[in-house]
């Protein structure tokens, strides 16, 4: 099944590759840098433990309300007006419960500009519609544990042979765009990251852009170069596919 909403860094387009690649028995199964969980939601199941993690608390409250409280989550949408005016009043309003953040977030996340959230972009169709799958979409996230924790945390807390950790982390030099929710994610980050996987009693499965830094960063493991499709590129008439790094400490 699809991921519930549209992310930046969202592995739509690459997620059958990147399961295809995980071990064959998997006795937890981690996601260190969650986002919109489209590798989780791709599988109807890949461990009896499974844990979804990011470091976004708005994120990780959406998560946590469709898991408990969906329809509570879509009657809210029903009374979220799609409109401009409506959409800057929603980026400051405070205050709120737990399942009106949740409404709120996803309502802009819907309704902004390629999902970033910060400008109105004129999609005209009800949120609400977009949770049609709600009920299976809880099913999906019932028994997935989510954490809202930084990657060195979940790394530590979670590691035991027989973990597979899938991470995703701000690609090297686009970092920039998840400071939007005041998140930094720097070069030493990049470096911490790859120390901590080298010493894991489990294994991991990350997905990187392809840059010379992250190669020479991971060349002591298993590094594939695949494609994938580019869409803003098909639209706008450039690059078709876009290349990106598979890393792994396991054949």
């Amino acid at each position: 099944m699809d991921s519930f909403i549209p992310y930046m860094g969202g592995k739509k387009l690459l997620r059958k590759k990147i399961s295809e690649r995980f071990p064959e028995k998997i006795n937890r199964y981690v996601e260190v840098f969650g986002g919109a969980a489209w590798v989780l939601f791709y599988k109807e199941k890949y461990a009896e433990q499974e844990v979804y993690n990011d470091i976004n608390g708005e994120l990780v409250n959406l998560f946590k309300m469709v898991k408990y409280h969906p329809n509570a989550v879509q009657e809210e949408l029903k009374w979220l007006l799609n409109a401009r005016q409506f959409f800057e009043e929603i980026k400051i309003q405070k205050g709120l419960t737990e399942i009106q953040r949740a409404a709120r977030f996803y309502y802009l996340i819907r309704t902004s500009f390629g999902a970033k959230k910060s400008s109105y972009g004129g999609n005209y169709r009800d949120c609400a519609y977009f949770f049609k799958d709600m009920e299976d979409i809880r099913k999906r996230l019932a028994k997935v544990v989510i954490e809202n924790k930084d990657f060195t945390h979940i790394l530590k807390q979670y590691d035991k042979e027989g973990t597979v950790f899938y991470c995703d982390p701000p690609y090297y030099k686009a970092e920039k765009y998840y400071k939007m929710d005041g998140y930094s994610f720097v070069k030493e980050q990049h470096i911490l990251l790859r120390d901590m996987l080298s010493n894991i009693k489990g294994k991991f499965i990350l997905s990187y852009n392809n840059h010379d830094f992250i190669k020479e960063l991971y060349q002591d493991f298993n590094i594939e170069e695949v494609e994938r499709c580019n869409n803003i590129g098909n639209v706008l008439g450039k690059e078709k596919n876009y290349q990106e790094l598979i890393i792994r400490n396991y054949d």
